[in-house]
């Protein structure tokens, strides 16, 4: 059995008038960020680290923010066709731990729904992915509210 790991990140600036999505789903706060997609950015770092596993370059090498195709998708199809295409190569997910850096708003109560969501778009078990939030203790660009950003460890295989 082949085991390869991979390591992603991701961050995006928070302004108002756009939805927050983050893991797949939409959280209710009075911004959300901005990007060519959803610009949710665990499921975007998820997406760099599964294909750095596979060393298959990154998502934006995919899927480029200049293609109108991807302009507003869902990350959600990204994160499926990411899956797809680590399959092409012979990988399978085995497990993912991510964290997600944001003052507000509090994760915490989300993070369940996070992974349900996750893990129905990834095929794989619930208990095989893990979510943390954390805050940046009001320092930085995250400490001031102006944006999130997410970190993320994969885990793959192949026979």
């Amino acid at each position: 059995m082949k085991i390869r790991v991979g390591m992603g990140f991701d961050v995006h600036r928070l302004v108002p008038e756009r939805e927050l999505w983050l893991g797949g789903i939409r959280l209710e706060h009075s911004m959300g960020l901005l990007g060519h997609s959803d610009a949710d950015v665990l499921i975007h770092a998820i997406c760099d680290a599964l294909l750095g596993a596979a060393n298959m370059r990154d998502i934006g090498y995919h899927f480029p923010d200049t293609g109108q195709e991807f302009k507003d998708v869902d990350s959600k199809i990204l994160l499926r066709k990411t899956v797809q295409l680590i399959a092409s190569k012979g990988y399978t997910v085995g497990n993912i731990d991510a964290t997600v850096c944001a003052e507000q708003p509090k994760l915490k109560p989300h993070i369940p729904q996070m992974q349900e969501c996750l893990a129905q778009v990834m095929g794989i078990d619930v208990d095989d992915i893990s979510i943390k939030a954390t805050t940046t203790e009001k320092l930085g660009f995250t400490g001031r509210q102006e944006g999130i950003s997410a970190y993320a460890t994969v885990l793959i295989t192949a026979e």
